[in-house]
């Protein structure tokens, strides 16, 4: 076990954390107009009408930001792991 080992999970394990973090809020905030949207999708089928108009709405608009956020987040984790990976495979 060499220094570039140690290195490379030290650093792995950090990549993971900030993601992880950074991946977080987002995914939570995403998740949560999803429901959103789908409990005004209920609402208009139970009513008969439709609420909104055919063109994207700035809560889709915003959903697919945080969906951005998260996915690059989540390959700052991915990273993360293969660097733990690389640092097992280094001799």
């Amino acid at each position: 076990m060499g220094p570039i080992n140690l290195i490379c999970w030290v650093v792995g394990v950090l990549l993971i954390v900030v993601g992880y973090t950074r991946a977080r809020g987002p995914w939570r905030r995403y998740l949560a107009l999803k429901e959103q949207e789908a409990n005004i999708a209920r609402y208009e089928g139970w009513r008969g009408t439709r609420l909104r108009d055919d063109g994207p709405s700035a809560a889709s608009i915003m959903a697919q930001e945080l969906r951005r956020q998260a996915q690059i987040a989540g390959m700052i984790a991915i990273a993360g792991f293969v660097l733990i990976f690389v640092g097992f495979a280094v001799r």
